[in-house]
């Protein structure tokens, strides 16, 4: 089953923007905000359905591919085209303007506002605000248990400049840089190993990035793919990524098949229980299959139907605002049974959806629009003088145009 491809749009180019994948920063935020109701109200725990609720954490692992993608993409870009590789400082600095001032908001906020934190010691502001949280057990507080996610991305923020310029090397050799993103795997595999035999600890090193090497590493293998598809350096094997991409549907639908197999307890328990590092590994390797369907139809082949309606307006803009939404829908969801007195593990499941979604996303725009925004203006504003582009290089745009610092 397939979309049909919409044949008089422009085909994307290697630096180009692909502002259909602000949808999926949106799908993987939903998704993280159903399980955390899921779980709130009890619902994972029915027999028939809860475990769809319990595995929609798998928009982690759509946040983490996306992130190896987009963040990978312009160093391949740069090595591919012949053009300087991105400045490490501006890098970490446009990161930093991204995620730090609307994150130390929801931090002190959190720690203010919510009864069962207070009063917050020291050591807790430290580690919330350094994002290390999750470097000891039970540090993560009411409000923000969801950063441990966050400490995990930030933690590849700071490694990627580190990894990239090894992964690209000197001259574009796109099958050599796939094949040393994929080393992602290696890394969490031999993480994994170390669980089995006792030498990690499974209720504090699953939230640690090697974890989850394996699906940052994914996003830059496939990130480094499409660059060498748009610049028409890619073997013919790599093609299989762009006809998958023209099915959709099909690899959406097998994206489904492949979570509700995850939904079983192969893939461990859907409650806070330590799973064994067997069925921690296959939850890793389910969610990430399920990671990669999603994401290739939206980033490579012809422009699709479904392609462009993600693109659209509604879509980019719940895009925009996904990373607030999930800053601040877990104090939205504590407001709510804190105002209603209301215990743990009750209260409708739908209901409590739409009151969070409707808090979360008004938080999310007030966050976005008053301190998200502005600052990305600002980090832009702060952008060096590009030289002028030789005639030669301009059906190609620069890596500037492609808004590779999107945050999953």
């Amino acid at each position: 089953m397939s979309s049909a491809a919409v044949s008089s749009a422009p085909e994307p180019t290697a630096g180009g923007r692909l502002p259909a994948l602000d949808a999926l920063r949106a799908v993987g935020a939903i998704a993280v905000v159903v399980h955390h109701v899921g779980f709130h109200t009890g619902a994972t725990g029915n027999a028939q359905w809860g475990g769809w609720l319990a595995r929609m954490d798998v928009g982690v692992a759509i946040f983490f591919t996306l992130s190896g993608f987009l963040l990978f993409r312009p160093w391949a870009l740069s090595v591919a085209i012949g053009r300087p590789r991105p400045a490490t400082g501006r890098y970490l600095w446009r990161r930093a303007l991204r995620i730090l001032p609307a994150y130390w908001l929801t931090v002190a906020t959190c720690l203010i506002v919510l009864p069962q934190n207070r009063p917050a010691p020291g050591a807790d502001w430290l580690r919330h605000l350094t994002f290390t949280q999750i470097y000891g057990p039970g540090l993560l507080r009411n409000g923000l248990s969801q950063t441990w996610s966050l400490a995990t991305e930030v933690a590849f923020y700071l490694v990627l400049p580190l990894i990239a310029v090894p992964a690209v090397g000197r001259t574009w050799r796109p099958v050599r840089t796939v094949v040393a993103a994929c080393g992602g795997l290696l890394v969490t595999a031999g993480w994994l190993v170390a669980m089995a035999v006792g030498w990690l600890d499974m209720g504090l090193h699953t939230t640690w990035l090697p974890a989850y090497g394996g699906w940052f590493g994914a996003g830059m293998a496939l990130a480094a793919a499409h660059v060498a598809l748009r610049t028409g350096t890619a073997p013919a094997a790599f093609r299989i990524l762009d006809d998958l991409a023209a099915a959709p549907i099909a690899c959406w639908m097998a994206a489904v098949g492949l979570l509700a197999i995850a939904t079983t307890p192969v893939a461990g328990p859907r409650d806070l229980t330590e799973p064994s590092p067997a069925a921690f590994a296959v939850k890793l390797a389910l969610y990430l299959a399920v990671a990669v369907l999603i994401l290739v139809p939206v980033a490579f082949g012809p422009p699709t139907r479904i392609r462009v309606a993600l693109g659209a307006a509604p879509a980019r803009w719940l895009g925009a605002v996904s990373y607030g939404l999930f800053l601040w829908h877990p104090l939205m969801l504590e407001l709510i049974y804190l105002v209603a007195d209301r215990p743990l593990f009750t209260g409708g499941l739908v209901s409590t959806f739409a009151l969070t979604m409707a808090g979360g996303l008004l938080y999310a725009a007030v966050s976005y629009y008053g301190i998200e925004r502005p600052l990305q203006l600002l980090g832009s504003q702060r952008r060096a003088p590009r030289p002028a582009t030789p005639v030669a290089d301009r059906t190609v745009p620069a890596v500037g145009t492609a808004n590779p610092e999107q945050v999953a």
